[in-house]
């Protein structure tokens, strides 16, 4: 699979992930790095001020799912069955970090653990899990342009 071209469509392809400006930093087999910019139109508590829980669950299941398609050897298409987060403190005024790593991919399922962080990463925000629903093009998935 070409991941500089799953990458490029995970950044400019999908209109929710252009509209939060959600960046791959990193992508290899099995994990990726991904990235919201932190701006003050995502600040959900402005009295901390702390970014909005969404962005951190979106981010978390993007990163997921990104996470899942680099384990395949062929393009698919995924879909969110379950996702945890546990929020372990508030994400303050600055940039978010994801790595997604996926920890089992079958032929029909794939499970991933993420990590959201801020910084230099050693401050962990919250802690994921997700579950995706593996869409193959031979089992009525669209094939992707990548």
């Amino acid at each position: 699979m070409n991941l500089s071209a799953l990458s490029q469509f995970f950044e400019e392809g999908i209109p929710f992930n252009r509209a939060l400006g959600i960046k791959v930093d990193a992508i290899e087999d099995t994990y990726c790095v991904t990235r919201v910019p932190f701006k003050p139109e995502l600040i959900g508590n402005p009295t901390i001020p702390a970014i909005h829980g969404g962005v951190l669950s979106t981010l978390a299941d993007t990163a997921g799912g990104l996470a899942v398609l680099t384990s395949l050897k062929l393009l698919a298409g995924v879909s969110t069955i379950d996702l945890r987060i546990d929020y372990l403190r508030p994400a303050g005024p600055a940039d978010l970090f994801c790595r997604a790593e996926s920890i089992r991919v079958g032929n029909r399922v794939g499970v991933t653990k993420m990590r959201i962080y801020q910084e230099d990463g050693d401050v962990t925000v919250a802690e994921c899990r997700g579950v995706y629903n593996i869409r193959r093009p031979d089992r009525g998935a669209k094939p992707a342009t990548a």
